[in-house]
């Protein structure tokens, strides 16, 4: 029988005599052997002047260096519940090097019955231990809550908010002094609103020293239990709150229009879909869900990595419209084995979501003779109108002709020039239709054509092309025209896909050889440098925002940047670290000739 004290292979705590969970790295305790609700709700809560801060506020943000099991959050979750006011939204972020599983915060949260939805919120939606930003949905709570999987000093430098209130919650810093360092402290400050309060059990005094450097005011006050004293600490000013859009006007029906208009309504604005009903890229009878890999496991590779991470979390609330779970990519490419291999062992998937299969384990898989693979098995196919339809809510079948931004207001009029809307902020998401609301939208049109028809499909196989099901049939394609733009069917184009199946799945091709086919065409918008488009439209008035750019993978990118782009609307912290939204920022184009510009 295993030891139950004993830490799993992954896992960062162990289990005392006692039943307290204690860090295998560190030596100190999560919390308090008194009591460490009271202590959190003492030093943190009480410490951060909660709830009395959040008072007259619309939006409120605290931060926090120590996730762990997850109590502070879940005690301030509770507080916040009963305290809010309508219309409040709650922002969190936290930093944890070294998550623990649910399983084990869930023996740890079960020690205070008393935090029940608040704590069991948290558990239900519990982050998962891939590096990087983790966007968890807090339902009930009018509150956002995103998590940095990685070491405190790269977390603060890579977030963009700024916290109304610190919970400074590292392990002891007699044990973990890298987590108090005057470096951190001082990231911590960067971070802060003015008027920000900061609070921690700890009275060293490198920490009150660092604090002071950094420019907080520090106080000691009395501790909690055997502790004497304990910090509380306020950054001089008073808070701001900026003005922040209601309405939002979102032009474009498909998939990035829906995932805006999801994100957006999430956040409290008020939405307006128009769709002109232009046969958007999404509207084929399956759309397979892939990040792009990328051997390299830079920014370009975390990209696709953590919008694929929420892709899957939000569609796992959509049974409904999952055709089928786990796609195996091929080898086809001399160096395909290689790059797999290297994606495979990438901390930026959770564990065992991406793995090498054998060409016999494939091949008895697909029932036909295949090299290796790699085996993506959280990827999924899913049935585009039903995800458009979930989220997209209703819609004005119109086409905005002409936008007018001045003094904070948007117009927005038909091709007759009658005023279709009037809000506060406007996203552009029509893909290949960009720039005719933005004449320099740097978009370079790739015609696709895909092809489907009614025979058996195989399980999801990508190989250069793709073949997927669908709910009564095989998906497969696409085709690939850049500058193209016309969208009729072309049977010559469903030879095309027939014959690159054929590569990839020659069996496949052949039982489908005498098939009926029946093909769809679509314009992808594309980018010179194969990177998305989220985020304020340059050199327009304010308000004016981009969601495009999003090529093949629009099922996979868009509901990660549309809730990037909602933060950046809201002038509120980005789902995205740093580095990422620089990617996807769409001035990055405005010093440089704008390829593809109509």
């Amino acid at each position: 029988m295993s030891d139950p004290a004993a830490p799993s292979p992954a896992s960062p705590l162990i289990w005392r005599d006692d039943g307290m969970p204690q860090s295998a790295l560190y030596g100190d305790v999560y919390f308090s052997s008194a009591d460490g609700l009271a202590e959190t709700r003492a030093v943190f809560l009480t410490g951060c002047d909660l709830p009395h801060a959040w008072r007259g506020r619309d939006h409120f943000t605290v931060g926090e260096l120590g996730f762990g099991t997850g109590l502070n959050i879940a005690a301030l979750l509770d507080l916040w519940r009963q305290e809010k006011a309508p219309g409040q939204r709650l922002h969190l972020f936290s930093i944890e090097a070294h998550p623990i599983t649910r399983g084990e915060a869930a023996r740890a949260l079960a020690v205070w019955p008393e935090l029940g939805e608040a704590a069991q919120v948290l558990l239900n939606h519990w982050p998962g231990r891939a590096r990087g930003f983790h966007r968890i949905d807090l339902p009930g709570f009018d509150a956002t809550f995103d998590l940095a999987v990685m070491d405190v000093e790269e977390a603060l430098a890579a977030w963009d908010g700024a916290a109304d209130a610190w919970f400074l919650d590292g392990f002891s810093p007699a044990l973990n002094p890298a987590m108090w360092r005057e470096e951190i402290l001082a990231a911590v400050a960067a971070r802060s609103a003015p008027g920000a309060r900061a609070a921690t059990f700890t009275v060293a005094g490198a920490v009150r020293r660092g604090l002071a450097a950094a420019g907080f005011q520090v106080d000691k006050r009395p501790g909690f239990g055997r502790k004497k004293e304990r910090l509380e600490a306020v950054m001089p000013g008073a808070p701001e709150t900026p003005r922040r859009p209601r309405r939002l006007a979102v032009i474009g029906g498909g998939i990035a229009g829906a995932a805006m208009a999801r994100a957006a309504r999430a956040e409290g604005l008020e939405v307006q879909v128009f769709d002109a009903d232009q046969a958007p890229a999404s509207g084929n009878p399956a759309a397979l869900v892939t990040p792009a890999l990328d051997a390299g496991g830079g920014p370009r590779a975390a990209l696709p990595a953590q919008a694929f991470a929420r892709a899957m979390t939000l569609y796992a609330d959509l049974p409904e419209a999952i055709i089928a779970r786990g796609v195996l990519k091929l080898s086809v490419a001399p160096r395909d084995d290689e790059r797999h291999a290297a994606v495979a062992a990438q901390d930026l998937f959770e564990p065992d979501t991406m793995a090498v299969l054998a060409a016999d384990a494939a091949t008895a898989r697909l029932g036909e003779p295949v090299g290796t693979a790699l085996n993506m098995a959280e990827a999924l196919v899913v049935e585009p109108a039903k995800v458009i339809a979930a989220w997209r809510g209703p819609s004005t079948s119109a086409q905005a002709a002409r936008l007018a931004g001045e003094d904070g207001v948007w117009r927005l009029f038909d091709v007759e020039d009658r005023r279709l809307a009037e809000v506060d902020a406007v996203v552009l998401a029509g893909g290949a239709g960009l720039p005719a609301l933005w004449p320099a939208a740097p978009i370079r049109p790739v015609r696709g054509q895909a092809t489907w028809t009614d025979h058996p499909a195989p399980p999801p196989t990508a190989f250069g092309g793709y073949a997927v099901p669908t709910r009564d049939g095989v998906l497969f394609g696409a085709t690939h025209d850049r500058g193209e733009v016309e969208t009729d069917a072309r049977q010559a184009d469903d030879a095309r896909n027939l014959q690159a199946l054929a590569k990839g799945l020659p069996g496949l091709a052949t039982r489908l050889a005498d098939a009926p086919l029946q093909g769809r065409a679509a314009v992808r918008a594309t980018t010179a440098d194969h990177l998305p488009l989220a985020g304020a439209v340059p050199a327009a008035p304010e308000g004016l925002f981009v969601l495009g750019g999003l090529g093949g993978r629009g099922f996979c990118l868009a509901p990660l940047l549309a809730e990037h782009l909602a933060a950046r609307i809201l002038t509120l912290p980005s789902p995205l670290p740093r580095a990422l939204s620089a990617l996807v920022e769409p001035s990055r184009f405005s010093s440089r000739p704008e390829p593809g510009a109509v």
